[in-house]
């Protein structure tokens, strides 16, 4: 047994058994360990964001953490952006970075830097582990981090030597990282709560985290069909269970000024695992906090503590007997497209139609997307997923992770074009797992979402300058052509038919398959 042997059991005992990677030198002894270790399962990503953002997916999913291998502090650099996604979700996820040899590194070879440094402002913990004896205790610390409530991201920094120098047979038996039991919020926090609702003024409770889960959300409806409070959930959450019989939230808008207004007459704002909304950015002219400066605002719960528990608590605490009826989604009220040219209202009707039961949305569309969760209200039962950071390039890896969590449940990625060119190559990952993942790329060929934000900032008609910065043209991206170059067969469909039946095709068939909706 080696320090690499000796890692990836411990990784295994503590039930960490996927490891999505992109290794290099320094990685080659831990690679050569999962080789001895069948139940790892190692999925290779080609671009260390797609290794991050698959991890992601996972743990979203599997409510638990999945490992990632990246090579040194470049490689981990390259996964930042979806690791920044990752924290800003509170996703369990255990970084394994390999580094030179602890003697090497004093001669500053061409890929020595500062791993450190790179790792922490994305990470909630970093360690570097010096010897491989203290391996398994600092793996099991990794782990035992990133379980803890509401999820870290904890990253373990590996020398080469450690990997490679052998172990005492007295070493075999891998450490056990505790488990920590959520805690649970006072009984001062309900009574507030419980008086901001009683208080006859307009109440709007709002979620976030676990909260948007099945349990929560049943004891959330109760309240909000017997005191009238509203329910709404922050702009980008991690996971949300929505359709079917379940309670209907609404999304705080991203826009600010849709934001601020579905805000302006709240009196009072709950705030259940949710942090009191901020807008994305500034605007000349606009607020940073978009609850009304009179709003007072209760802390019901924080994303640490058992949200589930504490909205029971609520119910208890306002007398709603736990059989109480629960708030419904409306019947769907939108009339169906059958004919004519695709739009990106077309697609979103659709796939909420069309979408079969259990299905898991990874959502990064961006602008053409924002009404998917109206129309879906009312679908099939079913998970949602977003962009949660604001980095774009997560929803392709998204989708390969929760793939990869759920493989008896079809994926559903609603993807903008120009985001998705940031990790194009998840789709070969998708391919060579046979990944049950059809990805719908909504081909507007433009960043849609910086036409609006120079609106937001006063410029009303950008120039020729500008709009190059904007647009995905000259050429336009060939879809169908970058998927079958990854291995996935693609469609592309510009009518409503058209859309209607690759859709149809797609959820019939198992593997990825990609359609290219342009609007």
């Amino acid at each position: 047994m080696n320090g690499a042997d000796s890692l990836c059991d411990t990784l295994l005992a503590n039930d960490v058994d996927v490891c999505f990677a992109n290794p290099g030198t320094s990685e080659m002894h831990f690679v050569a360990a999962l080789d001895r270790k069948p139940k790892m399962r190692c999925v290779l990503g080609l671009f260390e964001g797609v290794v991050t953002g698959a991890a992601d997916g996972y743990a979203r999913m599997a409510d638990k953490p999945a490992a990632t291998l990246l090579h040194l502090g470049p490689g981990l650099g390259n996964g930042l952006a979806n690791l920044h996604n990752a924290k800003r979700a509170r996703t369990p996820m255990v970084n394994i970075v390999g580094d030179h040899a602890t003697y090497h590194v004093q001669y500053d070879a061409p890929l020595t830097s500062d791993v450190e440094g790179v790792a922490r402002p994305m990470s909630h913990w970093v360690k570097r582990t010096m010897t491989a004896a203290a391996l398994s205790a600092d793996a099991a610390e990794a782990v035992g981090v990133a379980r803890r409530s509401p999820g870290n991201i904890a990253t373990l920094i590996l020398p080469a030597d450690t990997a490679w120098t052998d172990l005492p047979e007295s070493a075999a038996q891998p450490v056990l990282a505790p488990r920590e039991e959520l805690t649970r919020t006072s009984a001062e926090a309900v009574r507030a709560a419980a008086a901001a609702i009683r208080s006859g003024e307009v109440v709007t409770l709002m979620l976030g985290g676990t909260a948007l889960r099945e349990r929560a959300l049943n004891a959330a409806g109760r309240i909000a069909r017997a005191t009238g409070a509203r329910l709404v959930s922050e702009t980008s959450n991690r996971r949300i269970e929505r359709g079917g019989s379940r309670t209907p939230v609404d999304r705080l808008p991203y826009p600010i000024d849709l934001a601020v207004a579905k805000l302006k007459d709240v009196r009072h704002l709950v705030l259940v695992g949710a942090k009191s909304p901020v807008g994305f950015f500034a605007y000349p002219g606009k607020p940073s906090l978009l609850a009304p400066a009179d709003c007072n605002q209760v802390v019901l719960a924080t994303a640490e503590q058992d949200l589930a528990h504490a909205l029971e608590w609520l119910a208890d605490e306002l007398g709603i007997a736990a059989d109480a009826p629960r708030l419904a989604a409306p019947a769907a009220s939108y009339e169906v497209p059958q004919s004519g040219k695709l739009t990106g209202a077309a697609v979103n009707i659709l796939v909420a139609r069309m979408l079969p039961e259990q299905a898991i949305v990874c959502d990064e569309s961006i602008t053409q997307g924002r009404e998917f969760p109206i129309y879906s209200a009312s679908s099939a039962p079913h998970d949602w997923l977003m962009l949660t950071g604001g980095a774009i390039g997560i929803g392709l890896p998204l989708a390969t992770g929760a793939a990869v969590a759920c493989p008896d449940r079809k994926v559903v990625t609603l993807q903008a074009d120009g985001s998705g060119m940031y990790t194009l190559q998840a789709l070969w990952t998708q391919a060579r797992e046979n990944l049950d993942c059809l990805t719908v790329i909504l081909a507007n060929r433009s960043y849609a979402t910086l036409h609006g934000e120079m609106k937001n900032v006063g410029v009303k008609e950008p120039g020729r300058n500008a709009r190059r910065m904007l647009d995905l043209q000259e050429p336009h991206l060939e879809w169908t052509h970058l998927a079958r170059g990854m291995g996935v067969e693609a469609v592309s469909v510009d009518t409503v038919e058209g859309f209607a039946r690759a859709l149809q095709e797609g959820l019939k068939r198992r593997g990825p398959f990609l359609i290219e909706a342009v609007i």
